[in-house]
């Protein structure tokens, strides 16, 4: 992140010695990006962090992924992928991929495992429900619209806390943060920034937990490929220690949460282009926020989007709350996603046009995700298409 938080008790200079009460060494961790020149925090642990006492391999459940073939649009019905409840981390149900990032959708009801993505940084979004997200570096309370950024490596675990909860996630192969036109050349958020930092939520205080020989669920890279199309791997280390042990920490790299509800939209007189919307980058992917605003002013202004055609991007789209005016009449409801591959035209569905001259002001909430290597579909997604979904521009039932 691009501004300094501290939490819990740290020495005055960093590398020196720092003893608990009892005369003992606090064990330092340095946790950094791009080989230490870059985003970095310091640790202080009450036991080594290097501890552990047993290694195995891990094999979670099996996926695949299937080019987007014929190349067609696609709409995903989420809300059919209910399963009964799971856990956020091992029950995920992947649904887009390629090699720069994969995207999937879960409904849990129980607290993951400790878990360590030792790939790359992940994205989650809160769709409903509440949850506790614990990691060494404390705790964060997380809701509905929120965003939490999880940097690569951090243990952590997600535990719900109230209804069902419902996670679209983003698992990135490398990071994930605000855009850099967003930040000064020193990390500040500019002023045409559309959020700042006093809208994000780091923790505030470290989380201590008692504990011996405990389990972690890391995900890392393998020979076989780069992940996810096939080289990641999984392995459960057993810590002599709880990891969260942690008596203080400092830097600018920990997980933070931003609600969607704190993006404040960009507009203008005429239809704004998408890049108006961004919210995050990772590599080869954007993430952005489409959120209630008043739209175009123009007397002569169509709110609506025109058709368009991202020539060198996937555009996928999460609707999550409100009414998405452009997709009435395609079936699209809270929880779809659409997948509009670039080599596919698209734009209003038929009506839309007319129907928003006039309008100044659209309720919508949704999540998109811009890539620049073409989406593949993984099993989930096919089991809850709605294959109709291509053709209802044209006005036609599935041939």
């Amino acid at each position: 992140m691009p501004y300094y938080r501290s939490a819990g008790e740290v020495p005055p200079k960093r590398h020196t010695q720092f003893r608990a009460p009892d005369g003992s060494l606090y064990a330092e961790e340095l946790m950094g990006q791009e080989g230490f020149s870059s985003d970095s925090s310091l640790l202080y642990h009450r036991h080594l962090p290097t501890a552990i006492v047993a290694a195995e391999e891990y094999d979670p459940t099996g996926w695949t992924r299937t080019p987007n073939r014929p190349l067609k649009p696609r709409h995903l019905r989420t809300h059919k992928l209910d399963s009964g409840g799971g856990d956020p981390v091992l029950d995920r149900q992947h649904l887009l991929a390629n090699d720069d990032v994969r995207i999937s959708y879960v409904v849990a009801d129980r607290p993951s495992p400790l878990y360590r993505n030792a790939i790359g940084d992940e994205c989650l979004y809160v769709e409903a429900g509440t949850a506790r997200v614990e990691s060494t570096f404390g705790t964060l309370e997380v809701a509905s619209g929120d965003y939490v950024i999880i940097p690569t490596s951090v243990i952590h675990r997600i535990v719900p806390t109230g209804e069902r909860l419902r996670l679209l996630t983003v698992e990135a192969t490398g990071h994930i943060g605000p855009p850099k036109r967003y930040l000064s050349v020193r990390g500040q958020f500019l002023e045409h920034s559309p959020y700042c930092e006093r809208d994000i939520r780091g923790p505030s205080e470290p989380l201590l937990v008692e504990g011996s020989d405990v389990e972690v669920y890391v995900q890392h890279r393998s020979r076989a490929g780069r992940p996810p199309v096939g080289g990641s791997a999984w392995t459960r280390l057993v810590f002599a220690n709880h990891p969260f042990d942690v008596v203080g920490w400092d830097g600018h790299l920990y997980p933070w949460a931003f609600s969607i509800h704190d993006f404040e939209p960009i507009t203008g007189r005429v239809h704004q282009p998408p890049p108006a919307h961004q919210t995050f980058q990772g590599p080869n992917f954007v993430i952005c926020s489409f959120v209630p605003r008043k739209v175009d002013y123009h007397p002569l202004a169509i709110p609506v989007p025109y058709n368009h055609h991202n020539v060198d991007s996937d555009e996928m789209m999460f609707y999550t709350g409100g009414s998405y005016e452009a997709r009435r009449g395609s079936g699209i409801e809270q929880g779809s996603i659409s997948l509009h591959p670039s080599g596919f035209t698209h734009g209003p569905q038929p009506g839309a046009v007319e129907r928003a001259i006039g309008v100044d002001y659209f309720d919508e909430l949704a999540v998109m995700v811009d890539t620049f290597r073409p989406l593949d579909l993984c099993e989930a997604a096919l089991a809850c298409e709605d294959t109709g979904y291509a053709w209802t521009w044209a006005g036609r039932s599935l041939p």
